[in-house]
C-alpha cells in the first residue's frame, strides 16, 4: 500500500544546529497521525518540510507520492498546511476570507458553492459569514483558518499546534471537524504539545531534541512499559519527588498534576521508596498501582536516553 506520507533518514539542520536527524516515519492513507513533543524537539520543522516550504539538509520525504526534494510543488498542490500562525485578514469577513483562499487553490468558481456552504456548515460558521475575521474569538479562527485550509480538498492536511492557547470547548469542535475529515478519506498529521489530543490520533510518535524516540498506537505505547507505575498519596508531593529523584535513576520518579508518580521495576521496589520517604520524615505516604499515560511513558522514555534532561510537555 502507497504511504500518504513517508520519510526516510529526514533532517535538517540550521548551521551548528540541528532541528531534526534522522526521521524515519509511515503514514497511511486516511490515518491520524500525532507528533508529541516539548518545544523544541522539532515539530515544526518536521511539518514545514512535510509541507515543502523547508529544504531538508538531509534524508527524503513524499507526501502524497512526491518527493519534497525533487517536486515540492506537486507536494503543495496536494496538502493542506496550517500554521501556527495561519494567515487569515482581519478587514475580510468569514465568506470573504474562504472564498480568498479558494481564489488561491483555484477552485473552480462552479464548485466554490457547495464548499463553501459544506465547510462553513461543519466549523459552525454559517452564522457569522459576515462578520469581520478580526472580531471572531481564537476558537472561531481556528475553525476558519481550518475551513480555508480545507477549500481545495487536499489528499493530506498537516496542522502545526492548531489548537493551542484555544479554550476547550472549541478544541472538542475542532477535532470533532478533523474525525469528520478522517470520514472522507483525508490523511491528517498533527503535532502537538496536548496530551489529552495526542490520545485521540490513530499513532503518536514522541518526539525529543528532534528524534524520534517511541512511535505507536497511544494504547500500545501506555501497555508497553514494563514494570509498575505507583501513584503517591503523600502529603507534600514535591518535597517527596525531590528526594526520590536524588535516590532513583532519571525518569523514574515525576510530577503530574499535584501528584507523584513513580516508575519502578517491582512493587518491592515501590515499597523501599516508600520507607525512605517515612525514613525522611514524609510519614503515612501510600501508593497505588495505576496505568501510565502518555506523558509517564515520554517522561520515563526520555529518562532512559544518555543525554537525558528536563522536557515537559502541556497535560
Amino acid at each position: 500500500m502507497t504511504q500518504a506520507i513517508q520519510t526516510q533518514g529526514l533532517g535538517r539542520r540550521f548551521g551548528a544546529v540541528t532541528a531534526v536527524h534522522g526521521l524515519d516515519v509511515e503514514v497511511r492513507p486516511g490515518e491520524i497521525f500525532g507528533i508529541v513533543g516539548p518545544d523544541g524537539a522539532g515539530k515544526t520543522t518536521t511539518l514545514r518540510m512535510l509541507a515543502g516550504i523547508l529544504a531538508p539538509t538531509e534524508g527524503e520525504a513524499w507526501v502524497a507520492g512526491y518527493s519534497v526534494r525533487e517536486n515540492p510543488e506537486a507536494v503543495k498542490r496536494r496538502i493542506a498546511y496550517m500554521s501556527q500562525r495561519f494567515g487569515l485578514y482581519g478587514d475580510l469577513t468569514v465568506q470573504e476570507n474562504l472564498r480568498f483562499y479558494a481564489d488561491l487553490y483555484e477552485v473552480p468558481r462552479a464548485h466554490l458553492a457547495e464548499a463553501e456552504e459544506r465547510l462553513l456548515g461543519f466549523s459552525n460558521l454559517t452564522p457569522f459569514r459576515r462578520r469581520l475575521a478580526r472580531n471572531l474569538s481564537g476558537g472561531m479562527k481556528q475553525k476558519l483558518g481550518l475551513a480555508c485550509a480545507l477549500v481545495h480538498q487536499p489528499e493530506v492536511l498537516l496542522l502545526d499546534e492548531p489548537t493551542n492557547g484555544v479554550d476547550p470547548v472549541s478544541r472538542r469542535d475542532f477535532w470533532r471537524i478533523l474525525y469528520s475529515m478522517l470520514k472522507e478519506g483525508v490523511t491528517i498529521f498533527v503535532s502537538t504539545a496536548y496530551l489529552d489530543e495526542a490520545e485521540r490520533c490513530s499513532r503518536v510518535g514522541l518526539m525529543h531534541q528532534g528524534r524520534l524516540i517511541r512511535c505507536d498506537s497511544p494504547q500500545r505505547l501506555k501497555t508497553g512499559l514494563a514494570g509498575v507505575l505507583a501513584e503517591f498519596d503523600v502529603a507534600d508531593p514535591r518535597r517527596a519527588h525531590e528526594l526520590l529523584s536524588a535516590d532513583m535513576a532519571a525518569g523514574r520518579a515525576s510530577l503530574y498534576g499535584g501528584r507523584l508518580h513513580l516508575y519502578a521495576d517491582t512493587a518491592a521496589e515501590v515499597d523501599r521508596a516508600v520507607s525512605a520517604l517515612t525514613a525522611a520524615g514524609l510519614q503515612g505516604a501510600t501508593w497505588r498501582q495505576v496505568t501510565p499515560t502518555l506523558e509517564d511513558v515520554f517522561i520515563h522514555t526520555v529518562g532512559q536516553m544518555p543525554d537525558a534532561g528536563e522536557a515537559a510537555i502541556d497535560g
